[in-house]
């Protein structure tokens, strides 16, 4: 997920990118994608960087900030603090600043998958002492995609929701699929009208401002083939289902803080 924000800074304008990872050949290919170069540590970005990403799972985020913490120390001192962008699920920005032991200024952020083809949604949480580096950090953040700024508190709903929510789409255009497949349609086909049918009814939401409710009823004509279908669904309890996922999303962010 770095190397797509990353990836998308590149290509919105002129900033200069480093990548720090225990494995090197992954920082190199990372930097071969977004034409930015290799620290050798993760200590020797927290060094130079202005904005410091730390992509990494939230099981290993405290062993990491427990490295590059001396040298955040060193640079708050001489009044030069980077700012800490973390996008480590559950992790809130008190608990980053306790295991640090530090005031360097820290921002949460939760963006997903399409962030890789920039079509990303970015949650931006930024506390007042953030203020500065606000608008620097949504034009390099604007290349992954659209940059959503949010309350904390509500980071974990939104992990839940955006942050886990492509991989349910995939799995519905998987099944909507299969469904095509069913009828008689080659795979290939089904896929793609799968997919296209999602990216056209998300667009329709987004563009039309109406309740998705009101635009499953257009669709729906009485005794007709929707209508059936969507009687299918309800008798599957589809709409509880993917609440009840989301909610489980949502209950795990909570227990990886």
């Amino acid at each position: 997920m770095g190397s797509a924000l990353m990836k998308g800074a590149a290509a919105a304008g002129s900033v200069r990118i480093g990548f720090a990872d225990a494995d090197r050949e992954k920082a190199e290919r990372a930097a071969e994608l977004s034409g930015g170069s290799v620290y050798p540590s993760n200590t020797g970005a927290a060094e130079k960087a202005d904005f410091v990403f730390l992509a990494v799972k939230p099981q290993i985020l405290g062993p990491v900030l427990e490295e590059i913490a001396p040298v955040l120390g060193k640079r708050a001192g001489a009044g030069r603090p980077p700012l800490l962008v973390s996008m480590a699920a559950g992790w809130g920005i008190a608990k980053i600043k306790a295991l640090t032991g530090l005031e360097t200024p820290v921002v949460r952020i939760m963006p997903n998958t399409p962030a890789l083809i920039s079509r990303g949604l970015i949650a931006l949480a930024a506390p007042p002492e953030a203020q500065a580096y606000l608008e620097t950090l949504k034009k390099i953040l604007a290349g992954a995609g659209l940059v959503v700024r949010v309350d904390e508190k509500d980071l974990d709903a939104v992990t839940g929701l955006s942050g886990s929510g492509p991989a349910f789409v995939y799995q519905f255009i998987e099944a909507l699929s299969d469904g095509g497949v069913l009828a008689g349609l080659s795979r290939d086909k089904a896929r793609l009208f799968a997919a296209q049918t999602v990216l056209g009814a998300a667009d329709m939401v987004l563009r039309s401002g109406k309740h998705p409710g009101e635009l499953k009823d257009m669709v729906a004509s009485p005794a007709g083939t929707t209508i059936a279908g969507i009687a299918a669904l309800e008798h599957g309890a589809f709409r509880g289902t993917v609440i009840s996922a989301v909610e489980a999303a949502w209950k795990r962010s909570l227990e990886l803080g």
